[in-house]
């Protein structure tokens, strides 16, 4: 088969479309024949050298992919050769066949084509675990989300305001604002010229947001505890602005706030089956009606996976960008 490699830890252009071995499902493993993979920050963390696959992970990138059940291993009895399925991976997905626990698929919604099912795996079990598994989002809450216009922030205003939640957004242009007003928020807020804390506590008369999805980790810490209402629940599932920031526990403590901080990616098997399996639950039934959909910004075949990673490092996208078969 055929696969991106990456080279060597670089920029984009390590990124090699390359004859590879075929994978094989082991036990209680299925193999997939990819249509579609998307991309994640994830993906450009490990290029660069600052990620590596977990143990056992195929060495290339992607984390969620579509297609269609090639063979399964011993032990699989859920699914069949020919089924459309949708995967949450730990890597591989930027290729043209995986190996996948069984416990990690999901069948291919009949609302969206099996291509743009490839943007829903790891944004989707991203956004339910952390907000409403672990953050516990409650119909009349706030949640604020940093980077509304990603395929994590399209994701999380979607579900959050199926879920009965007030919805918040920081964004870098009018643009992406507009798109996020678009998917249903109802607070957007421009982090380039405006001061986030203090539009979330004019936008809420001062009471704060009741759980904060943030992306950007060390460079924002401080100020998500000051825009957190009492009781509120900050979940950090990304490093963009750094590892490393001093804490006034003081102040949490006042707020009886909590911080989670999270990545799916190296979980366990089992933890990873029970989160699908509760997406499967919760969320596909919206996406087969129609409200959750994926917000795909552009398409582009697997050897141009350079040119997707140079779109995402830009912050060009609103939503997913997909990389598909030829």
């Amino acid at each position: 088969m055929h696969a991106v490699v990456i080279t060597e830890p670089g920029g984009p252009d390590v990124l090699q479309w390359t004859e590879v071995e075929d994978p094989g499902p082991g036990a209680g493993e299925v193999l997939v024949d990819i249509v579609a993979s998307a991309v994640n920050r994830a993906d450009l963390m490990q290029r660069q050298g600052l990620y590596p696959p977990p143990p056992g992970a195929p060495p290339y990138p992607g984390l969620e992919c579509s297609g269609t059940v090639a063979a399964t291993g011993p032990g699989v009895t859920e699914w069949k050769p020919g089924d459309e399925v949708c995967a949450l991976l730990a890597g591989g997905g930027y290729a043209e066949k995986v190996a996948v626990p069984a416990g990690q698929l999901l069948p291919a919604p009949h609302a969206v084509s099996l291509t743009a099912a490839a943007a829903f795996p790891e944004t989707v079990c991203t956004v339910y675990s952390n907000v409403f598994l672990g953050a516990r989002l409650s119909p009349g809450e706030t949640l604020l989300v940093h980077g509304g216009a990603s395929g994590i922030g399209t994701t999380a205003i979607q579900l959050a305001k199926n879920a009965g939640a007030t919805v918040a957004v920081t964004a870098g242009s009018a643009e992406k604002l507009d798109a996020c007003r678009e998917l249903g928020a109802d607070i957007t807020i421009n982090y380039r010229d405006e001061d986030f804390v203090q539009s979330i506590m004019d936008a809420t008369d001062g009471r704060g947001a009741d759980v904060i999805l943030d992306i950007m980790g060390a460079a924002y810490l401080a100020r998500n505890v000051d825009a957190l209402a009492a009781d509120g629940r900050i979940a950090t599932i990304g490093l963009q602005g750094g590892r490393k920031a001093e804490l006034d526990l003081n102040k949490l403590m006042r707020k009886r706030g909590t911080i989670m901080a999270t990545t799916l990616r190296a979980r366990p098997r089992e933890q990873k089956k029970a989160i699908v399996e509760a997406v499967r639950e919760h969320v596909w039934p919206l996406v087969e009606a129609g409200k959750i959909r994926p917000v795909i910004y552009r398409e582009l075949p697997f050897p141009e996976a350079a040119e997707a990673h140079r779109i995402m490092e830009a912050s060009m996208n609103i939503g997913k960008i997909v990389l598909r078969a030829q």
